[in-house]
């Protein structure tokens, strides 16, 4: 706090007399006022549509609370006042629209010379000033909290908990407690405290199971449903049948990326191969492994029919994705946003601009994730290297891999995967995707309560010889986007 009551200090010295500040926490923004009235000796005064004007510092009064509580007549009081008071409207900006009379009477006061004139200040969470006014105003935004205030947040509300519940201790690890601290960053003072008392108060605990939830709770607030989607079920990379070769690189980079204070921080991935072949999945593992909120940004939903709308809407996208940062940012099947076609408009291109972009200057600990099918379809700018950090080819699994996968998806369904002969299981699904052989485990369980009988060797067999798997009945594209991966990729396995 002390840096923003020296930094809306230097605002004053400008002597600009209406200052717009935009935030959710009005009670730290009259809190940061009244130091700063304090400090400098001011009066301060507040005024909102249920109270009128009232007295918060220690200059005259500035007439009768009833006489204020339209805006009309709070801004005359404002306008007439001779003395350097500070006064902060709360939500004035419903009563700005269609109203000419109100917005003079902010031009007047904005453009009073003069030390001794009043300051206006404007809270609200979201502000647009009418055009005659916005250059006349100064806005101003609090800083967010540091990962030091944030773990003292945390750390208070533990210790209330504790008070509350007889002074039993509040239950965590060092690990997710800085897990915990990172992904409140971005968030206000009030806003930090309210997520961390959730997590807290629940079984006063603060475990691995619970950043899923306080990351769904940090989307909401942030208000960032549309083209963006949080993503709630991240799997755990014990879930995911090979891909060795990721796992590893992943884990090298895991503690740089989450530190966020390197130059260089781990920029993403692309992830090409045939589908079904585990691509989506290792994508929410990622962010599983690193305990950070997974966002999937649609690019259905991205398209507009109006010129540069669809632009607009990327940039906003990737705009509240670095508000929820650290993330992991996913753009599923990203060929089908950004292969260009002659009836578009060049909208795919200017997408791409857009896109390239903002991998190039982005700041923020946002670690991109793209999956491809058809790579065929990208456009060079965005394969080449440096755009990503690697491009990771997900074959078909092999053998050993694809009897951990058998295992992994019975043991999901509550079967028991030493019953079963896995080798042979893997040996009878050679040119299976990892989705593939789920289909056969779930087809093998349609197929026995049907029958009235339990899930055996035989009945699985069965399933996976009855189904032609992609790469029987796409050999040929196979055998393509393998030929291009060789030499340009890195296996994933």
């Amino acid at each position: 706090m002390i840096n923003d009551i020296h930094d809306l200090g230097l605002v004053l010295d400008s002597r600009v007399k209406l200052v717009v500040i935009e935030s959710w926490d009005e009670p730290r923004v009259l809190e940061t006022l009244t130091s700063l009235a304090i400090k400098r000796g001011l009066g301060l005064y507040t005024w909102a549509i249920t109270e009128g004007l009232q007295r918060l510092g220690f200059a005259g009064a500035a007439g009768e609370q009833s006489e204020s509580l339209e805006p009309e007549a709070a801004l005359k009081l404002i306008m007439h006042d001779p003395q350097p008071n500070l006064y902060v409207l709360c939500d004035l900006h419903p009563f700005l629209i269609d109203n000419p009379k109100l917005v003079r009477l902010l031009k007047e006061i904005a453009q009073a010379e003069g030390q001794h004139r009043p300051t206006l200040v404007l809270v609200s969470h979201a502000l647009k000033l009418p055009a005659e006014v916005q250059r006349y105003a100064a806005r101003f935004s609090l800083a967010l909290p540091t990962e030091d205030e944030l773990l003292a947040i945390v750390r208070d509300e533990a210790t209330r908990w504790s008070e509350g519940n007889r002074g039993a201790r509040v239950r965590t690890d060092n690990r997710t407690l800085q897990q915990v601290v990172k992904n409140l960053r971005g968030m206000g003072h009030a806003q930090a405290r309210a997520l961390a008392r959730q997590v807290i108060c629940n079984d006063g605990a603060i475990t691995q199971d619970d950043l899923p939830k306080l990351n769904k709770s940090k989307f909401q607030l942030l208000d960032l449903d549309g083209v963006l989607s949080f993503e709630y079920d991240t799997a755990r990379f014990a879930e995911v049948g090979g891909l060795r070769n990721l796992k590893r690189w992943l884990g090298d980079r895991e503690q740089v990326f989450l530190a966020g204070k390197a130059d260089d921080l781990p920029k993403g991935v692309m992830l090409v191969g045939v589908q079904g072949g585990g691509k989506s999945l290792a994508a929410k593992a990622i962010a599983g492994l690193w305990g950070l909120p997974l966002l999937r940004l649609d690019f259905a939903c991205l398209y507009n029919k109006f010129f540069g709308e669809t632009e607009r809407n990327l940039r906003e996208a990737l705009q509240l994705a670095e508000q929820m940062a650290p993330c992991v940012l996913w753009m599923d099947e990203i060929e089908k946003g950004l292969a260009s076609g002659e009836q578009d408009g060049g909208v795919s291109q200017r997408v791409l601009g857009t896109l390239l972009t903002w991998m190039a200057e982005r700041k923020a600990p946002v670690f991109m994730v793209a999956t491809a099918n058809a790579i065929e379809r990208l456009p060079p700018e965005l394969v080449r290297k440096g755009r990503f950090d690697e491009l990771f080819f997900v074959d078909l699994p092999d053998a050993e891999v694809r009897a951990e996968i058998f295992r992994i998806h019975l043991q999901r369904r509550e079967q028991e995967p030493g019953l079963f002969d896995l080798a042979q299981l893997a040996a009878v699904s050679d040119g299976f995707a990892g989705a593939e052989i789920e289909q056969a485990v779930v087809s093998a369980l349609y197929a026995a309560q049907a029958r009235q009988q339990a899930v055996d060797q035989a009945l699985l067999v069965q399933m996976i010889q009855g189904s032609s798997p992609l790469s029987v009945v796409m050999a040929e594209d196979l055998a393509q986007l393998r030929d291009w991966a060789d030499g340009r990729t890195v296996s994933a396995d």
